[in-house]
């Protein structure tokens, strides 16, 4: 199998039908949050090589990185991810990206869906720099919401709206559109209406850095 073997250190839960892989950090593995892997498995059954993207939700890669993984009941390669043990190995290929958080400056970080992964871990990374975050996320069931917590309850606006909430997302956006650099995460309908209400605000979509998972 191609890419580089890495060592699953844990599996949890982290939200309804999502959990987070915590992995070795390969030698020479240097990325920054914002950034994502390719993750490469030929689950049990299967008779060729799997491979899917999955964007780094830890702040650092020091000694293990961690990515957040939406399990699709119908689909090949989250569950099979999601019933792993500590011990097992998986291979990855990367950093791949050019958006980025380098701990230089305030930020908003704006997620739809599984977009709360990358987004939280440049919040918590702006956060251990000693720069401002905003968090804004929008989902029905939402993930990390410990993590959430805890920079929400360290000083950083949170605001979590539910899927049909357009409109409380919107009015969320332009409320802290001047409070940082936005980063923007997650699939294209969401990512779209992000950058209309930058627009729509005053703002330049231009500027932001936005992530479009498809």
């Amino acid at each position: 199998m191609e890419g580089t073997p890495v060592a699953v250190e844990s599996v949890r839960e982290v939200g309804s039908d999502t959990v987070a892989l915590e992995l070795e950090t390969p030698e020479e593995f240097d990325a920054l949050p914002g950034q994502f892997v390719l993750v490469r498995a030929e689950p049990d059954g299967v008779d060729e090589e799997l491979a899917r993207h999955y964007t780094l939700s830890s702040p650092s890669v020091e000694d293990t990185f961690e990515i957040t993984v939406g399990i699709d009941p119908d689909g090949d390669l989250s569950p099979w991810l999601a019933d792993l043990e500590s011990g097992a190995t998986i291979h990855i290929d990367g950093p791949f990206g050019n958006i980025t958080y380098e701990g230089d400056q305030d930020i908003v970080a704006i997620a739809g869906g599984p977009g709360v992964g990358p987004a939280i871990s440049i919040a918590e990374a702006a956060h251990a720099a000693g720069q401002d975050a905003v968090v804004i996320y929008q989902d029905d069931a939402p993930a990390h919401r410990e993590r959430l917590d805890v920079l929400e309850n360290d000083g950083a606006p949170v605001t979590v709206v539910e899927d049909d909430a357009d409109d409380e997302l919107a009015a969320a956006i332009e409320a802290q559109l001047d409070e940082g650099q936005v980063y923007a995460f997650g699939f294209e309908e969401f990512v779209t209406l992000v950058s209309e209400t930058i627009e729509e605000a005053g703002g330049d979509s231009d500027e932001a850095l936005i992530e479009n998972f498809g």
